[in-house]
């Protein structure tokens, strides 16, 4: 059977980035692969129980391709470092790429949550048109819905 197997989002730090979506959204890294002839890492994230990780290296490669909806975040060496640096979210002219979204129980909690953690709102659930639901951005400025899917009937 098909599935949609992965998101990729280029990142400039990877520290930050982690960081951002272990312990601010509550992933869990699956897979770090690197590339040294090429000087780039992927980061494998999903929402899955860390005891499920298979400790076997081919294993888990396998184990983490067959992941629905993983978040791939791709680093290419050095530009952590580089100021000029920044990728485009595709939220500003010439637009592209939207957000991805994250459903959460609770939405106002959780971005209570976010916003004692100084997180970047682009709109906050009172916001706007569609109550009931936020955006978030990350460290690269990529745009995450927040949403609970048990509301979506009353917002859309």
């Amino acid at each position: 059977d098909f599935l949609l197997q992965q998101t990729m989002l280029r990142i400039k730090d990877p520290k930050k980035s982690l960081d951002f979506y272990t312990r601010i959204l509550g992933m869990t890294l699956l897979q770090k692969l690197d590339f040294p002839t090429m000087k780039f890492s992927l980061y494998f994230l999903a929402y899955e129980d860390k005891n499920d990780i298979p400790k076997d290296k081919d294993e888990r490669v396998a184990w983490a391709f067959s992941r629905k909806a993983t978040l791939e975040l791709t680093h290419n060496w050095g530009t952590e470092d580089d100021e000029a640096q920044s990728y485009h979210s595709g939220n500003s002219d010439p637009r592209g790429f939207g957000h991805i979204g994250i459903a959460v129980p609770d939405v106002h909690g959780a971005c209570k949550r976010f916003e004692e953690l100084g997180v970047k709102f682009v709109k906050k659930p009172d916001d706007g048109k569609m109550k009931g639901l936020a955006f978030i951005q990350d460290p690269d400025g990529y745009w995450i819905e927040i949403l609970n899917p048990n509301k979506m009937i009353t917002i859309i």
